[in-house]
């Protein structure tokens, strides 16, 4: 048995689809860790060889044979090194997630993931099935017998027994697991127990990157035999991560390893959001950004994570002042606009407003002017920044919350025009705590303190403030939270203190939003339970609990 082997984590993106792409530079990275690293092992991170999720891509024939074919040519091109490369592999009408072991210019063996997830995010059990025959994944290298499991399979105890009955001391484990506030906690106390409990070593790598609603963190890890958990690698940083492993004590030893330097929830956040928009902008052929610069909050926390995303050169900001807006709105977005270096242009948008007026006015006689009106400022200004991008090109970011969108405080086509929603998991007391977090960290404040204190407004009538139309935003949230993410009833958010009428009234507009969130643009999930993928209630319903 060798004296250490020698390990390359592979975090780095492979995009969804990207087959051709993404198996070159596999084929590239097995050699890279060969020869620069001098691995004796490389390990990729779930279905690398199509992206995850692929969805009902893995429906279509001939995306799951140009799989195949581009795993074989990378196992031809494996020499020298042990890789461990994931792909979805079909065997006639079933297909199977799965990670195969390459050596020597050969599939020397192929392990079939038990653990489907089928919650949340995930419907594995949708595409993939589990082999009612398949078993444990056991492979030698310079003597140390290693298994492989995937993703899942960790999250339960008997794979990883199975596993350590069948021989191995080290289990690798690629994973592509999406972020989530709160997750490295639970990982890691469940990597201490499973590793206590069987004695095995285990090397876990995860994915990086935006995919759509989704951002994978990284922030691989490895764990002794005892139980020792190391720290994590940095999150949301593509990076070759090299440890060794000492089989005589089953420990491993870094030797190229960027851990974080702050994990706190904030920081976690931010950089999730700011990945989000990065990947989701270079994935579907942006290189520039507009939104609407209101001098509030959430467009200038907006704002503030697209410049460092895509810098502030290839970001632009719009003023769409109306006959409401105050002047301050208007000096805080040139002010932080100044500070970012960030251009930024004005469009007023009364002559639209006034046209728009004009043309309805024969049929609006004798109505008094309600929500239509402030609807339709909000709709003049989704035109001219949809023109603006169509025009100059350009991904137009919209600027709405989790507690408007949860509430439907937001308007359909328009403040909720856009191609990418950068706030939508993030309620408003959250949107408030990330921008004074963000303005502590390094430099002069990104976003001007005054946006931060100043009240909340749409200024889409006189005088107009949020809490003329929500309850304050620290009982919204509070609410929203236990209804939404805790799935509490309406009878345990009273319970809890909460004003029995506001409740109704917070429920109420929950259910009655439905529609419009099915229409909204996709954002970055950073909660455990996001509006889209995780989150799917029926429009028309009938439940009211």
């Amino acid at each position: 048995m060798s004296a250490f082997l020698r390990i390359a984590l592979a975090q780095f993106d492979f995009p969804v689809g990207a087959i051709e792409r993404n198996a070159e530079r596999i084929a590239a990275m097995i050699a890279e860790a060969r020869d620069e690293f001098g691995a004796d092992i490389v390990l990729f991170p779930e279905l690398a060889v199509c992206g995850y999720p692929p969805e009902d891509l893995l429906m279509r024939p001939s995306f799951l044979a140009g799989c195949e074919a581009a795993l074989h040519r990378i196992a031809a091109a494996t020499r020298g090194i042990t890789a461990v490369v994931g792909w979805p592999e079909s065997a006639g009408s079933v297909l199977y997630n799965a990670a195969s072991v390459l050596r020597e210019g050969r599939v020397e063996a192929t392990y079939r993931k038990r653990e489907l997830p089928n919650y949340a995010v995930f419907d594995e059990r949708r595409y993939f099935e589990v082999d009612p025959d398949g078993g444990p994944c056991v492979f030698e290298v310079k003597g140390v017998p290693v298994g492989v499991l995937v993703c899942e399979d960790l999250w339960f105890p008997e794979p990883l027994a199975a596993t350590v009955q069948a021989g191995a001391q080290l289990v690798l484990v690629p994973n592509a697991s999406p972020f989530e506030r709160g997750k490295h906690a639970q990982r890691d106390a469940l990597l201490a127990e499973r590793t206590r409990d069987t004695g095995a070593a285990v090397a876990y790598l995860n994915l990086v990157g935006g995919q759509d609603s989704l951002v994978f963190d990284g922030a691989s890890v490895v764990a002794d035999g005892d139980g020792t958990v190391h720290p994590a690698a940095a999150a949301f940083t593509d990076q070759w991560l090299v440890v060794d492993y000492d089989p005589a004590g089953r420990r491993f030893t870094p030797v190229q390893w960027m851990d974080d330097g702050d994990e706190s929830m904030d920081a976690l956040a931010w950089r999730a959001v700011v990945r989000g928009i990065r990947d989701y902008c270079a994935k579907n052929g942006f290189s520039r950004a507009w939104l609407g610069l209101s001098g509030g909050i959430d467009s200038a926390l907006v704002l503030a994570l697209a410049a460092e995303a895509l810098g502030p050169e290839n970001v632009t900001a719009v003023r769409l002042p109306s006959r409401y807006t105050a002047d301050q709105s208007n000096d805080l977005a040139a002010e932080q606009c100044a500070a970012l270096g960030v251009r930024l242009e004005t469009v007023p948008i009364e002559p639209a407003f006034q046209g728009f007026l004009q043309a309805l006015g024969p049929l609006f006689e004798g109505r008094g002017a309600d929500t239509t009106e402030e609807n339709l400022q909000s709709r003049c200004r989704g035109a001219i920044l949809m023109a603006l991008a169509n025009k100059f090109g350009g991904l137009l970011l919209t600027t709405g919350n989790k507690s408007e969108y949860a509430v439907g405080y937001a308007t359909i086509y328009g403040d909720m025009c856009g191609g990418y929603a950068p706030l939508k998991d993030l309620y408003k007391t959250e949107v408030y705590g990330l921008a004074k977090w963000r303005n502590t960290v390094g430099g002069a404040p990104v976003i001007p303190p005054a946006v931060i204190s100043r009240p909340p407004t749409a200024e889409l009538r006189a005088n107009q403030t949020d809490p003329d139309s929500l309850p304050p935003y620290d009982v919204l949230d509070g609410i929203l939270r236990r209804y939404i993410d805790q799935e509490q009833s309406r009878a345990g958010i009273v319970a809890a203190g909460y004003d029995a009428a506001v409740v109704d009234r917070v429920l109420r507009l929950v259910r009655i939003s439905e529609w419009k969130r099915h229409q909204a643009a996709p954002g970055p999930k950073v909660s455990r339970r996001a509006f889209g993928r995780e989150r799917r209630y029926p429009i028309s319903s009938g439940f009211g609990g």
